[in-house]
Formats: C-alpha cells, structure tokens, sequence
C-alpha cells in the first residue's frame, strides 16, 4: 500500500486490477472483510498468490483462497498457544522450584549477584522491576505496602508477572549451569545448549502466536537441533513442522494425556485443512506438515 490511504472501494478495484477472482463473495461481505481483517493484512496472505514481478494473482486464485490461508494461520496459532501456554506454566514452576531449592533460603536469588550475572540484575532492575511493574501487579504492591523496606518480592510472586521470555532471561542467565541441568533432565533433555535452542523456538513462535504474527510461512533463525525422541520430517528443522515437534516433545515430557491431546488435535486440524487441494499445498510446502 505504500504511504497511500485507499478506501474500501479503493481497495477491492486494486484487487480487480491485480487479477483476483472477487466473484465468491458479494461485495457487502467482501467489504465486511476488509473493514475486519485489513487489506494491508491480507497482503501478508495474499502474496503467496502473486507473480512477484507483474503483480498479477495467479489465474485460478479467488479471494476466498486468501481468506481461507488466513483463518487457517489464524486458527493454528490459537491452537498452539493454548499448549505452549502449558509449556510456559510448567518451567515457570521448575525454575522457581529447582532453583529455590538449590539456594534455599534466597527467595531473591534471581537479583543474587552471586548466583546470577551482574548485568543481567542491572538491566532486569532497569527495565522490568520498576515501580510501575509493582504497582500494575496486585501481589506485588501489596507485597511491598506491606514490607516497604523491600527492593524485591519472592520469586514465586514476581515471575508471576513476567513473560516467557523474562524467565527464561533469568534462566539463562544463572551463572552455575549444573542447576540450569536439573531443570533441562526434567524435559528429557540433557544437553543444555540443545535445551535452550528449544525454548527459544518456543518463545520466537509464541510471540508470533500472541501479536498476530504469520505463521504458515515462518522460517526459524536457527535450525533447533537433533534429538532422538524428536522424528523430525525429512531432516526440517526450521518449518512451522519442526516447532511443533519440538512443542510436541516438550508437552509429553509434561503430561502423555496432553500430548495424546495435542497430536490428536493437530492432526484433526490438518486433515480438515488438507480437503482444500490449495490449502493442502500450503501445508505440504510452507507449513512442511507430512503426518
């Protein structure tokens, strides 16, 4: 779109100049799309049906396509997030568990200068333990009205409050790996820098999932690695496919009921999604899901 501003009758001519087929829907719900999803957010679906060099949509290509290659994302990040949110819990509770125990009685160990990298304390005090972080938290204000002395509230209190990505910050950030390990072996997963590549994975596709990134077409930075209870399809280790292997691996070492659920949910997904021979393309070649 450029720095231009198209109306909704603007919009739907550009799609006709383009080539695309319009003629699936009624234009009073082809406007009720566009005032619902956005053009602009459309193009980050419908550009896969382009010629990239005439801007034309392919000539058997209607506008449903697009709609439908959307909702599929859509309705597949809704899907993973409700068992990478099982994942996020569940090491929340490990860090805070094994790594209190390890320093038993240091309830603030994650600003322990001893225990944990000086510039990461800096930088977590700086940028997250703010005032207003306390007072936007209801345990944590009323942790600190009640003891004001207090820089800091427990772990248990405070990473209630923080993202994903914050623990697992904290996590990397412990400075004796052997307790970092104990929290890894409870996933099955024994080398450490494996450990965390996964969570990584995790957490770049969980932002995705929770800001309404795309999904179907995602290529991740750093391939995850190889592990033998991982049966990665034909060797991918960057697709859509290969998080949700690694998504699968970790929820079966938490509950083989959630991952019976999982693989059983998934695959219902796909096989109603592979009944749309364009869609099924998509899965086969973007998203790499052979099961």
């Amino acid at each position: 779109m450029g720095d231009k501003v198209y109306s909704i009758n603007d919009q739907i001519a550009r799609f006709q100049e383009h080539g695309l087929d319009l003629s699936c829907y009624e234009e009073s719900k082809l406007k009720e799309i566009l005032l619902d999803i956005g053009y602009y957010r459309l193009g980050f679906y419908s550009y896969y049906f382009k010629d990239h060099k005439s801007e034309r949509y392919a000539s058997n290509i209607k506008v449903s396509d697009i709609v439908n290659l959307y909702y599929l994302d859509h309705d597949l990040k809704y899907i993973l997030l409700k068992y990478i949110n099982r994942i996020e819990i569940n090491f929340r509770t490990k860090v805070i568990y094994y790594v209190s125990m390890k320093y038993k009685g240091n309830s603030l160990w994650y600003v322990d200068s001893d225990i944990m990298n000086h510039d990461h304390i800096k930088d977590f005090t700086k940028k997250i333990y703010t005032e207003k972080f306390k007072q936007d938290n209801i345990t944590l204000k009323k942790h600190h009205e009640k003891y004001p002395k207090h820089q800091f509230a427990p772990c248990w209190k405070v990473f209630e409050y923080l993202s994903f990505g914050a623990v697992l910050k904290i996590f990397e950030h412990i400075k004796d790996d052997s307790v970092k390990q104990r929290v890894s072996e409870k996933y099955n997963a024994r080398d450490l820098k494996k450990f965390l590549n996964y969570l990584n994975a995790i957490r770049h596709v969980r932002n995705i999932c929770a800001h309404s990134g795309v999904l179907f077409d995602y290529s991740l930075p750093l391939s995850v690695p190889s592990h033998p209870d991982i049966d990665f399809n034909e060797g991918d280790r960057n697709s859509p496919d290969a998080i949700f292997k690694v998504i699968g691996f970790f929820i079966k070492s938490i509950s083989v009921n959630r991952f019976n659920d999982f693989q059983r949910e998934m695959r219902g997904f796909f096989v109603h999604h592979n009944q749309n021979d364009i869609l099924a393309e998509i899965v086969k070649g973007r998203i790499k899901y052979l099961d």
